[in-house]
């Protein structure tokens, strides 16, 4: 059995205050393929011309598809952590770029035409004020857009870690309780934000790992609860973490069908 390092989903800018890169190693596997399908939910009907934000930009994978779409001028993005500002200013400089949370957005109310939020919500300190923000930054009839990946049904990016974590660590709480993590989760917060039209689906991205190797490394990169996790462990506890999930998932390749709850909603 692996140890008991400290509680591993803490909402605060700590577990994603990394560097870009090891961000991109670490989820940008997952979130980069996500991010298409993501833009086009979120941006359906929203004219070209429109501006639109990204909320929670990390090192900017949704920015990249924003811009790919609506270019650069029109396209905004904000997060929390440094680095991540730093590194997507500097790939993206036509996009504004800021420093701040989803709680406390530095826009004026009806700004843009779209605001989205990928694989945030649930790392939000307070989602129903986040959700609230970006429902007032955004114009009537604009679109506000939000993904989390699907913890509690066990279909997430991740979902396959925490389940040898927690055969091998009971008390490791994982990701499956935190907000828009179940169905029907982000619908609620979007209609006691005051949107209208809420839809909900599932979108699902899938990616393949050579080697055991190839997917297992970034997790020792010491991002967000999962890296968090491992980076608390001693170094037998690590082995023996290892070993577990090798057992579970074999020496290659590995494969990883990951699905994440989708909502919009109409100002």
């Amino acid at each position: 059995m692996v140890g008991r390092p400290r509680r591993c989903h803490d909402r605060r800018v700590g577990v994603f205050d990394v560097a870009a890169d090891a961000y991109v190693r670490f989820m940008g596997r997952f979130s980069a393929p996500l991010s298409g399908p993501f833009a086009e939910v979120g941006l359906a009907g929203v004219d070209r011309s429109a501006r639109v934000l990204d909320v929670g930009c990390g090192p900017g994978m949704l920015t990249c598809e924003l811009v790919r779409r609506q270019g650069a001028s029109r396209v905004s993005a904000i997060d929390p952590v440094e680095s991540f500002v730093r590194a997507t200013a500097a790939s993206y400089p036509g996009v504004d770029v800021r420093g701040g949370t989803a709680e406390d957005l530095p826009y004026a109310d009806d700004t843009f035409g779209a605001t989205l939020a990928q694989l945030v919500v649930h790392f939000m300190r307070d989602p129903a004020a986040g959700v609230r923000e970006m429902a007032r930054v955004t114009v009537p009839g604009g679109r506000v857009s939000a993904c989390v990946w699907d913890h509690a049904g066990g279909r997430g990016a991740l979902s396959g870690f925490w389940r040898v974590v927690q055969r091998c660590d009971p008390e490791a709480e994982g990701e499956a309780t935190l907000a828009g993590s179940t169905a029907g989760d982000l619908t609620r917060l979007f209609v006691d934000a005051g949107l209208r039209e809420v839809d909900e689906t599932l979108l699902e991205v899938r990616r393949e790992f050579a080697t055991f190797e190839e997917w297992w490394q970034p997790f020792t990169l010491g991002v967000g609860p999962a890296g968090a996790y491992v980076r608390g462990l001693n170094q037998i506890e690590r082995v023996g973490l290892e070993g577990a999930l090798r057992e579970e998932h074999g020496d290659g390749p590995v494969t990883i069908q990951a699905g994440a709850w989708t909502a919009t909603g109409v100002v």
